[in-house]
């Protein structure tokens, strides 16, 4: 795995943990408000890159037999 992939797993997993403790624990508002602003945004964004990373076998393949030419 490489560096992209090993960091948006944990920047996922962070904001999931981030975003239950706002759920679970009740904490004071400044501090859900913080969560919503960082940690969801940054959630989404790091779940696309992972489903971006893994895309479909054939586009793999369809990359290794079709070398790029250009415009």
């Amino acid at each position: 795995m490489d560096k992209l992939q090993i960091s948006s797993y944990l920047i996922f997993i962070i904001s999931v943990a981030a975003i239950a403790y706002g759920l679970l624990f009740n904490p004071a508002n400044w501090v859900v408000y913080g969560i919503s602003i960082i940690f969801i945004p940054s959630g989404i964004l790091s779940f696309g890159l992972i489903v971006m990373k893994k895309g479909p076998k054939e586009a793999e393949e369809d990359k290794t037999r079709e070398p790029f030419i250009g415009y």
